[in-house]
């Protein structure tokens, strides 16, 4: 079974304390990625969970690095795709010169069922993951999210 990688990088105006922050605690992730709230003990071998009410997605960290990397696996509670392993989700952090930084998120294990040829839509990790990154991007540096309908 063929796998796919996905990749998607973003320049934040912020710090690499409230990038990670965004990325890691509830009062954030609300906030910018659909209502969605985590939890993790945040440390290698706990495990992190997405809910909005019931959990949707979840995984296990493989490891973690404050403020500067952290990469886990990632399983959607609803996904029937049959897989030989999980996904597994990477964040990079990289302070740049000034007040600038760099987010790089990259997704492994991915199947042709997890990209979705729609523009308009956020299905698909194609579409879900610059979305989302991109709205953090947006409520970093404004205060605002960006207004959408799902």
């Amino acid at each position: 079974m063929t796998t796919i990688t996905f990749n998607y990088v973003t320049y934040i105006s912020s710090t690499l304390e409230k990038v990670w922050d965004a990325l890691t605690k509830t009062e954030h992730t609300e906030v910018y990625f659909f209502g969605t709230a985590v939890k993790s003990e945040w440390k290698v071998g706990s495990r992190v969970e997405y809910s909005r009410g019931d959990v949707t997605d979840y995984g296990e960290i493989l490891s973690y690095e404050p403020n500067r990397e952290m990469t886990y696996t990632w399983e959607s509670v609803n996904d029937e795709t049959i897989r030989q392993k999980p996904t597994v989700v990477t964040f990079k952090l990289h302070q740049m010169d000034g007040d600038v930084v760099r987010l790089s998120l990259t997704h492994e294990n991915l199947l042709e069922a997890d990209y979705v040829e729609d523009n308009n839509s956020f299905q698909g990790f194609n579409n879900g993951w610059p979305f989302i990154l991109s709205n953090m991007k947006t409520y970093l540096e404004t205060g605002k999210t960006l207004k959408f309908t799902l």
